[in-house]
């Protein structure tokens, strides 16, 4: 699978784990960066061109780290077409792919242990949108909000 990576300072260790561990398996890597350690980096200079990227089919997933995984995924969710969540369980991990076909993956670098992101990693990608009625209908209510339609 073709992948984006993207992290801050933040994330910034974590995500040289995680391409090790996604290269290991084979995958296909784009490296949105931070592409060295600069405390004085801002998520979004990162986040934002990974989320672009999964619009845009440059990647078919996302994965953005941060310190707290939440600035990742405020951010990545401004970009029309990204469903990005802020994951800390294996259920999560999934079921948001399977349920809310959710294309991008945010971690924390500062709380989500080596063992732990590689786990959620691994069943984020494993997983496929079921496409149920429901959650078709459900995200089509999404799109009206990005679409400006603010009709729920």
């Amino acid at each position: 699978m073709k992948i984006g990576l993207a992290a801050d300072h933040g994330g910034y260790e974590l995500k040289g784990i995680v391409s090790t561990f996604l290269k290991n398996l084979g995958h296909e890597l784009i490296d949105y960066g931070a592409y060295e350690l600069d405390t004085k980096d801002d998520y979004p200079d990162f986040v934002i061109p990974l989320a672009v990227a999964i619009t845009s089919k440059e990647v078919e997933r996302g994965i953005a780290i941060c310190g707290s995984g939440v600035g990742a995924s405020v951010a990545a969710n401004k970009v029309t077409g990204v469903r990005a969540g802020l994951i800390h369980d294996h259920f999560s991990a999934h079921q948001g792919v399977e349920d809310d076909d959710m294309n991008m993956i945010c971690l924390g670098g500062r709380v989500t242990g080596f063992m732990a992101a590689e786990e959620l990693i691994t069943a984020f990608l494993n997983a496929k949108f079921i496409g149920a009625e429901r959650h078709k209908r459900r995200l089509e209510k999404v799109e009206a909000l990005e679409n400006n339609q603010n009709k729920v």
